[in-house]
């Protein structure tokens, strides 16, 4: 039973109509689907999987990702993936994954430590190198050494907050429109639920097109990174 506009995000409050194997069913199927070249030839519907690829890919051939084995397939995988887990927890009853930080950072950090780990591996000099800047006043290198690792230890948590924070602040407001649209057909004139109707159908859609530039967004910051990986 949902008590409060909070109660969306408890992935231990289960309804009846809650549909959380579909969920991990349909993340099964966009997985094994996605990078699959078995048919003869490609139906409609593939055209719109392959315009998500395309669209991330494009953006990876921009940076030095494109020189790390495998890092275009696991972009666009996870770009995809995120797509689908953001449209997911605008059903109704379904869990919206994306709106824990546990979720969002266990797919940001893993690929953030990769892409430090493989440069202090390739290059550990350019690596430490890279913590200050050329031209820096000897006086000032330890604190701009330490800033910058600050930063760049920072990276997973901006990147995962602020995904959660966006889609998490996009359902609250959803479901407080859709609170005052029911007591609208109780208590206030009709004109007032008219206007309600209007305004969650309007936020509805901006929601959609939120969760498609929220993934793109967290996919391209992952690509800026890989330019920091040593040549």
């Amino acid at each position: 039973m949902l008590v409060d506009i909070f109660s969306s995000f408890d992935d231990h409050n289960q309804v009846f109509l809650s549909m959380y194997g579909l969920v991990w069913a349909f993340s099964l199927f966009i997985i094994l689907l996605f990078s699959t070249s078995f048919w003869v030839s490609n139906p409609s519907w593939m055209e719109v999987i392959y315009l998500f690829k395309e669209t991330i890919t494009s953006q990876v051939f921009r940076s030095f990702g494109l020189n790390l084995g495998g890092f275009m397939g696991v972009v666009s995988g996870l770009f995809l993936l995120l797509i689908f887990m953001n449209l997911a927890g605008l059903v109704p009853y379904v869990f919206s994954a994306t709106s824990h930080l546990a979720v969002s950072f266990s797919l940001g950090f893993p690929l953030w430590l990769s892409l430090i780990i493989s440069g202090a591996v390739y290059m550990p000099s350019s690596t430490i190198a890279a913590l200050l800047p050329m031209g820096a006043p000897a006086a000032l290198n330890p604190f701009l050494v330490l800033i910058e690792t600050v930063s760049i230890m920072a990276r997973p948590i901006t990147l995962s907050v602020r995904l959660m924070a966006n889609m998490s602040a996009g359902h609250i407001v959803l479901t407080l429109i859709g609170n005052y649209l029911t007591a609208s057909m109780f208590a206030f004139p009709s004109f007032s639920m008219v206007a309600l109707v209007g305004i969650q159908v309007f936020y509805t859609i901006f929601e959609f097109g939120i969760s498609v530039i929220q993934a793109y967004i967290f996919c391209l910051l992952i690509t800026l990174y890989s330019d920091e990986h040593p040549h």
